[in-house]
């Protein structure tokens, strides 16, 4: 009996991968023609018959966005998610929403639960600690356009949409040196986290444009949320010379580290003034409100579903990375003048 050709033969034949012969075979846009032609000869060679029914699928939509965030504990991606809804249900597209817990593992079945859907396309923002760069590429491969918003992502030939968190991070700084501060403490974000090193970069280019050394001690990871904030502002209070200042990654550990600071019987701004990133709704409910920046968290889900609509209804449309603006909203918690919520 003569063996049934499958795509995979000729992937192997050709040596490259399934999706591109799948791709090819469908004569999708994103195939050079030089590889559409050699899929085609070897498909003849072989003589591979396609399953018009599976060729004939993949031309359809099935006007499905797909959406993966890390966590929705906190108020920052819900806020984000309403604006994806309604601008992708305006252009007829349903939405299927997931959350990785910050593990990469979650993170990676939630892909695949995606690419099972046969989702249009993704809007993501990825896990702290994630390793699928792989999967990434490989939806990519698969015609399936990925949005990346907020975490931006190592990952070439990408749509991203952020905001520039170096440069926030240099303003909030420099407004707690502006306010006489000199003993900053960072508590940074995780290490592997891209937002995490252009906040440390910010924050290291404000203490040297003041002429302030920037210490190993005032340097210490946070985390992401209150219980870590809370725990490495602690051990930075048991340690010399104690902070006059805290900028952190986030919001989260801002308010943990403005519960270890009352703890241990300090005051918030008088001894210790602290700045937060990223603008939560609480952030307007601890006493003192906290200073923070405010990312323009509807912007950010609303120009990241209209960009990814956009590469569904043109997939050459060149890759972009969108820098949004932000605003450093001061509060209490760093200037005890302050007016209002907001100055």
């Amino acid at each position: 009996m003569q063996k049934h050709v499958t795509i995979k033969d000729i992937a192997r034949e050709l040596g490259i991968s399934k999706s591109t012969v799948s791709r090819a075979l469908a004569d999708r846009f994103d195939v050079k023609p030089e590889t559409r032609k050699a899929v085609l000869e070897m498909a003849e060679k072989l003589k591979y018959r396609p399953n018009v029914m599976a060729l004939n699928f993949m031309h359809q939509q099935t006007k499905i966005i797909g959406v993966v965030v890390p966590e929705f504990l906190n108020s920052f991606f819900p806020r984000m998610i309403i604006e994806i809804q309604r601008v992708c249900e305006q252009s007829g597209y349903n939405v299927l929403i997931t959350q990785s817990n910050e593990n990469p593992a979650d993170e990676r079945k939630n892909l695949e639960v995606m690419r099972n859907a046969m989702v249009d396309g993704l809007i993501v923002s990825v896990v702290h600690r994630s390793r699928n760069m792989d999967i990434f590429k490989q939806l990519q491969d698969e015609g399936i356009p990925v949005v990346f918003v907020n975490r931006p992502s190592d990952l070439p030939d990408t749509t991203q949409v952020i905001v520039d968190d170096e440069k926030m991070s240099f303003f909030a700084v420099e407004h707690l040196i502006y306010k006489g501060r000199r003993r900053i403490l960072h508590l940074t974000g995780p290490a592997e986290l891209k937002n995490t090193q252009e906040r440390l970069t910010g924050y290291r280019n404000a203490l040297v444009k003041h002429g302030i050394p920037v210490e190993k001690h005032f340097l210490r990871e946070g985390g992401i949320d209150r219980e870590s904030g809370y725990y490495a502002m602690r051990q930075s209070l048991a340690e010399k010379p104690v902070p006059d200042a805290v900028y952190a990654f986030n919001d989260p550990v801002a308010m943990g580290a403005m519960k270890a600071i009352k703890e241990a019987g300090y005051r918030i701004p008088q001894d210790i003034a602290v700045v937060g990133f990223s603008e939560s709704r609480s952030a307007l409910l601890v006493d003192p409100p906290l200073t923070s920046v405010e990312q323009p968290l509807s912007e950010l889900g609303a120009t990241s579903a209209r960009l990814l609509l956009e590469r569904i209804e043109n997939p050459e449309t060149p890759f972009k990375t969108v820098v949004l603006n932000a605003r450093l909203n001061v509060r209490r918690s760093s200037d005890e003048d302050a007016g209002g919520l907001d100055a």
